[in-house]
């Protein structure tokens, strides 16, 4: 998967030199367009819609990030133009918690949510205690929690809240014990505990197959759409409407189901 990863991901990434100076404008005559993304699928993605946004006159510069928290930094500071990378209910928790207003432009794709496991063949054959590795950020968390319960391992209170937290937890009959992790961590520690709840993202850039790995997975209903994000002030902006237009576009719906085999969906 690397080997494959890797041409696209260098065709994509234009990582930027002293990105602090500031996002470019279409009103100076900068068509210019910087983008944060994390790298699977997002920048992937990137790289198929970046020759069609130079035919109208756009230039794509991809920065890619391995965390869910500089891309909406980079973008809320107007370092960088615009980010995709994440599902509104991350956006909503990143914007109460930063007193930020990012807004979403265009759902683009779905990344189905997994439990992941070396050590055992099933969730049913978990042990008693077993330890459990979930995502720490409020978004990612409650959606690990909501998977457990939709597969009848735990039981939530509520499972449509899509803030819930282990305290909203009313039933849990193997006694799990959850460990909360940064996301990018997860997969990295997969061989040390029995169960690991790890974003799309994460998994396929670490070799892992979601339709065929995963012991639960979301369902092609679920609600987190990776959306494409901006500024207030600049979510009109032509070039941020070109990238919206390009990234819903049938060549990307193509790719999408081409490419990631239902590990990613469209969204659109």
């Amino acid at each position: 998967m690397r080997a494959i990863l890797l041409p696209l991901l260098l065709a994509a990434s234009t990582v930027l030199a002293g990105c602090g100076g500031g996002s470019g404008s279409a009103a100076g005559g900068d068509q210019t367009l910087r983008v944060a993304a994390t790298a699977v699928p997002h920048a992937e993605i990137l790289a198929v819609v970046k020759p069609m946004l130079e035919k109208e006159g756009v230039r794509l510069q991809v920065r890619v990030f391995n965390d869910y928290v500089q891309p909406n930094d980079q973008v809320a500071q107007k370092h960088i133009d615009v980010n995709y990378f994440q599902t509104e209910p991350y956006l909503q928790a990143y914007n109460q918690g930063r007193g930020t207003d990012l807004v979403t432009v265009a759902g683009v794709h779905i990344e189905p949510f997994g439990a992941y496991s070396r050590r055992h063949a099933s969730l049913e054959a978990l042990p008693a205690g077993a330890d459990v590795a979930i995502p720490n950020d409020p978004s990612n968390n409650s959606r690990a929690l909501i998977l457990l319960h939709t597969a009848g391992v735990i039981t939530l209170a509520d499972p449509t809240n899509a803030l819930a937290t282990q305290r909203d937890i009313t039933a849990n009959p193997k006694g799990l014990k959850f460990r909360e992790l940064d996301s990018a961590m997860l997969p990295r520690i997969l061989d040390q505990v029995d169960l690991a709840l790890i974003n799309t993202n994460y998994a396929l850039d670490a070799g892992l197959d979601p339709t065929r790995d995963a012991l639960a997975i979301e369902g092609s209903d679920s609600p987190y759409v990776n959306f494409l994000v901006a500024r207030p002030d600049n979510r009109d902006d032509p070039r941020v409407q070109a990238l919206a237009r390009a990234l819903t576009s049938p060549e990307v719906r193509d790719f999408i189901q081409r490419r990631y085999k239902g590990a990613v969906l469209p969204a659109f």
